[in-house]
């Protein structure tokens, strides 16, 4: 929103508001009989804590199409949008080169009982299956995904 404010015969002032939406985002959580899949991070944020597969939804994709091509992109995975179960959404803080964003990232879960590896070695350091009563919570690096794994997971 742009405002125009002036004082009788001073020069105008310009006033914009500028509102800072929320980015959209997916995890996936992939899941072995009562193991989680983790990825370990090899960028920044959180470089080395654990993470899930997923990212940004770009714009004009909806969130499973996005989850779909994040889980192509960093695993080598083709899954499809039927094989994806919404389980949450939960806000988070994502840092990137001293920005602040403030993202709404939406979980779903998915079987998975083939072997996996990692494609984008630029973003994800290794994979990792944890049994879930093995969870270690302070190594998880993004607050979404901390409160999303123990509220859906630890807590069950």
């Amino acid at each position: 929103e742009i405002y125009t404010l002036s004082l009788h015969d001073a020069l105008p002032i310009l006033v914009i508001v500028y509102y800072h939406n929320i980015a959209a985002a997916v995890a996936v959580i992939f899941r072995r009989e009562r193991e989680i899949l983790f990825a370990v991070r090899n960028i920044d944020p959180d470089k080395g804590k654990l993470d899930l597969p997923g990212g940004f939804i770009d714009p004009d994709e909806n969130a499973e199409a996005a989850a779909c091509r994040e889980v192509n992109e960093e695993l080598g995975l083709e899954i499809m949008p039927s094989q994806l179960k919404y389980v949450t959404t939960q806000p988070n803080h994502y840092l990137y080169k001293n920005i602040p964003y403030r993202t709404m990232d939406i979980f779903y879960e998915c079987p998975l009982d083939v072997p996996v590896s990692v494609r984008a070695a630029d973003e994800i350091k290794s994979l990792q299956w944890i049994p879930i009563p093995e969870i270690d919570l302070s190594k998880i690096g993004f607050v979404s995904v901390r409160t999303v794994i123990e509220k859906y997971y630890l807590n069950q």
